[in-house]
């Protein structure tokens, strides 16, 4: 298997320290750039509010297979938390598109730390995303986050 970065994430957040559990609880904004050789395949995402970004957590232990979420006593399975550390520490986070100016995305709502690799972007589906009456029994959430079963 072998994946190629498309981009970079440039962001405020340096350090793990710095980015949020969850990049949709702020509103803090980042850039996107896509390399060149991928710019073709940004045409048309403008037209979009919101997408998937798929990304690599680069400074991840990729050894872990256990994770205590904030705010929880126990210790999970690590593919029934969001941790960052997993052995394939994938990033996915959902952003609000807002701009475009050539190559670079404008985006709020991203967690992840400055230079990350991205690996893809996706748009966001209402229709097709969005699963009313989903149950996450095992990802926290802080009182006053939007929707718990969400």
């Amino acid at each position: 298997m072998e994946l190629t970065p498309i981009g970079v994430i440039h962001s405020p957040y340096r350090v793990k320290g710095d980015a949020p559990r969850q990049g949709r609880l702020r509103d803090t904004t980042a850039t996107i750039e896509i390399f060149e050789e991928y710019a073709p395949g940004l045409r048309d995402v403008e037209k979009c509010t919101h997408l998937f970004v798929l990304y690599w957590l680069d400074r991840a232990n990729r050894a872990l297979l256990s994770a205590t979420p904030p705010g929880t006593t126990g210790s999970r399975g690590v593919f029934a938390t969001r941790s960052p550390h997993r052995p394939n520490p994938i990033g996915l986070g959902i952003v609000n598109l807002l701009g475009m100016d050539g190559s670079t995305l404008t985006v709020q709502g991203l967690d992840a730390i400055d230079g990350t690799p991205v690996l893809d972007i996706k748009p966001y589906v209402s229709s097709i995303d969005c699963i009313p009456g989903a149950v996450t029994g095992s990802v926290p959430h802080a009182p006053g986050d939007l929707d718990s079963r969400i």
